[in-house]
């Protein structure tokens, strides 16, 4: 069945707000809209199943520029494999850069004991 909605149902579906659900219309994420000639837009459960796969991958950490580069992978065919593969590349880069960040943050970890010490040595050397 392939049910129109009008945009507070499709949110209420799905969880989100109108003004988000025009967000994504205008980024492209929600794929064809239809604008009937009273100017209603209607959506379809496509868009339904959309918005939810959005919801999924904004979870797992994706950003919107991220998810509008997967989204159509997966609809593309019915085991969503295209898109699945293309995240798990996105979440291998989020990976590699959080590593580099804890490395970095446990440098700085060790620069900040480091200055500490010294600055307790030299308070130590003043003290009489």
């Amino acid at each position: 069945m392939n049910q129109k909605m009008l945009i507070g149902e499709l949110a209420e579906r799905a969880g989100v707000t109108a003004r988000t659900i025009r967000h994504y219309q205008q980024l492209g994420l929600l794929g064809e809209v239809e604008q009937e000639s009273n100017g209603f837009h209607y959506y379809s459960e496509q868009a339904l199943e959309r918005l939810l796969k959005i919801n999924v991958l904004k979870r797992i950490g994706l950003s919107l520029d991220e998810i509008q580069s997967v989204i159509d992978l997966y609809f593309e065919e019915p085991t969503m494999i295209k898109g699945k593969r293309k995240v798990i590349e996105i979440l291998a880069g989020h990976l590699k850069e959080t590593d580099q960040k804890l490395e970095d943050l446990s440098q700085f970890r060790l620069e900040i004991i480091g200055n500490m010490e010294r600055l307790q040595r030299i308070i130590d050397d003043m003290t009489p």
